[in-house]
């Protein structure tokens, strides 16, 4: 079974209250309120996934539990994956359900996440401990069109995921990547 398909672009950004000013400034209304989401990454210990450029992820907001199965990136200007996602009741169950089936969480991540509608696309607003993006998530067209509108062109689209940014940031640091988490 062959999924739906993802296609985002990221753009870092000063401020979530300038990126905020400027969704709003050009139409974006507010779909989902600012929350904290804690994202898991889950895999075998030899790295099956991985290693195959594939990803299992269990997010957790204060209200919703998803599981996402994102598939192999495809080759495009922007970020282009077969996603696969669904509701659950209880993370505690799901993480124990997948420990018996020989996954662990290898990476864990948080963002605060604001998201708006702009025209056909979503805008995300994700503080991260490695920056501030606007995530745009559509069509391609509308993803170009919104980038264009939010004063952003192609050559400032980044397509890496916050993992690999934050892989990248700590290696700029000198520092042992661990998980990408806000400290307490």
């Amino acid at each position: 079974m062959n999924g739906p398909l993802e296609r985002e672009i990221k753009l870092r950004v000063g401020s979530a209250g300038g990126a905020r000013a400027t969704v709003v400034g050009a139409g974006g209304t507010l779909l989902r309120e600012r929350r904290l989401q804690a994202d898991s990454i889950l895999d075998r210990p030899d790295n099956t996934l991985g290693n195959a450029g594939c990803s299992l992820r269990v997010r957790v907001e204060p209200d919703h539990c998803f599981l996402t199965y994102k598939g192999q990136p495809q080759p495009s200007r922007m970020k282009l994956r077969e996603e696969l996602e669904t509701g659950v009741d209880n993370p505690l169950v799901l993480f124990a359900l997948f420990e018996r089936l020989g996954f662990t969480v290898c990476f864990r991540y948080e963002k605060y996440r604001e998201e708006f509608a702009l025209g056909d696309v979503v805008v995300a607003i994700d503080e991260t401990p490695v920056g501030t993006f606007m995530e745009i998530e559509g069509s391609d067209e509308g993803i170009i069109r919104a980038a264009a509108t939010l004063g952003y062109g192609p050559q400032q689209f980044i397509v890496a995921s916050y993992r690999s940014l934050f892989e990248q940031q700590c290696l700029a640091d000198g520092v042992a990547p661990g998980n990408m988490v806000f400290e307490s």
